[in-house]
């Protein structure tokens, strides 16, 4: 063989080597990492909030693979936009759990992407936590849910609105699963508790202007107004346009949440809320969230709130379901999300019920400066018949 043909060969040799140590350091490097995706609202309706949800993902994970990670893995996070909507969500699902490979889904989004995204994560069966205030009784053996639902947000304001003295009632919705989810239950709970709706009217998810139902508002003239809009944007320009309307109703709103609030500006000011968490929490666990949060995004921090920390304590959550199980295997997974406790920025949380959370609920009023006010504590408030048929 000629020395030209021996040193060709070597380089050949060398090459396949190469190659055959890439093909095998993939997998491997694979193996050594736990892939979480993130579906959010980066654009559309939930853009206001979507970036505290990917904050405290990444506090999670952040904290999580300074101790070691989960099994000795290292944690990623694949975040992917699915633009507040059911087109955007399935192409975010499907790339996420197809593409991406993910070993669970962990994501706060509107309804209408909750919808359309269940079915790939049924084919696709891989875990699931839901960490966004919705409607209730969405029900998937895949997935499980750590925030509120109407069964332990409603019952707050409307009694306290009652004790003011509030006997008639406007609902204002985004028209959608969410919205007229979330009044329907209302107008049942104001009807059942000798309330009377004046008035319920709904715009589209993606509404900005609400000039003709709030004229409907003032003709109605109604003690209280309660509101169901997509979290984010539309609460901000309705809320906007009913103050300028000059409308003193009380006002209720079901959606928004503490970050969103600070956006408002002084117009948030007055809003009565009821959530499961607020950032003046005085507790310990809290404290230390708050501040964990404020180390690693200083001045970009985005207002941790009743979105986003679900997510934070979602993420732990799997991580417990993981360790408990041993494995990423789903079908380990699944049945040890409803066993394991997280003790978060919330409190202690487990998923037992029906693949729902008890939940400790507390009624606020926004203050000057987006803050809020804690009125009433509610402990371990139960969700109610959400998914009896699942196993």
């Amino acid at each position: 063989m000629s020395l030209s043909l021996m040193r060709l060969s070597r380089r050949r040799l060398l090459l396949a080597g190469t190659v055959a140590a890439g093909l095998l350091a993939g997998p491997a490097l694979a193996a050594d990492t736990i892939t979480i995706g993130i579906p959010v609202g980066l654009s559309g309706a939930n853009s206001v909030v979507a970036p505290s949800v990917v904050q405290s993902a990444e506090l999670a994970v952040e904290e999580i693979n300074a101790k070691g990670g989960i099994l000795g893995k290292k944690v990623v996070l694949e975040v992917a936009d699915d633009a507040s909507g059911a087109a955007g969500a399935q192409k975010a699902f499907d790339s996420l759990i197809f593409q991406k490979k993910v070993d669970a889904l962990i994501s706060m989004e509107t309804s209408a992407a909750r919808n359309a995204g269940l079915p790939i994560v049924n084919r696709g069966k891989v875990p699931y936590i839901y960490t966004s205030f919705y409607e209730g009784r969405s029900c998937s053996p895949f997935m499980y849910v750590n925030a509120w639902v109407p069964d332990q947000q409603v019952a707050p304001i409307v009694d306290f609105f009652k004790e003011k003295g509030a006997k008639t009632y406007f609902l204002i919705g985004s028209d959608y699963a969410f919205g007229r989810g979330m009044l329907a239950f209302t107008k049942e709970y104001i009807e059942k508790t000798g309330g009377k709706i004046v008035g319920d009217e709904y715009a589209p998810m993606d509404a900005t202007d609400w000039t003709a139902i709030l004229s409907k508002v003032k003709a109605a003239n109604p003690d209280a107004i309660i509101t169901s809009t997509a979290g984010g944007a539309p609460n901000v320009t309705l809320t906007k346009q009913l103050r300028a309307a000059g409308i003193k109703s009380l006002y209720g709103n079901l959606a928004v949440d503490e970050g969103t609030a600070k956006s408002m500006g002084p117009d948030a000011e007055g809003i009565y809320i009821a959530g499961s968490y607020f950032t003046n929490i005085d507790t310990p666990a809290n404290k230390a969230f708050l501040a964990a949060m404020e180390k690693k995004f200083g001045k970009d921090l985005k207002t941790p709130n009743d979105l986003s920390v679900p997510e934070y304590e979602a993420v732990y959550a799997y991580k417990a379901a993981v360790e408990k199980a041993g494995t990423t295997d789903a079908a380990k997974v699944i049945p040890a999300l409803a066993e394991v406790t997280v003790d978060g920025p919330r409190g202690a949380i487990t998923m037992n019920k029906q693949r729902h959370a008890p939940l400790t609920m507390y009624l606020g009023q926004v203050k000057g400066d987006g803050s809020v006010g804690i009125i009433s504590t509610f402990k371990n408030v139960d969700p109610g018949e959400q998914c009896p048929k699942l196993k």
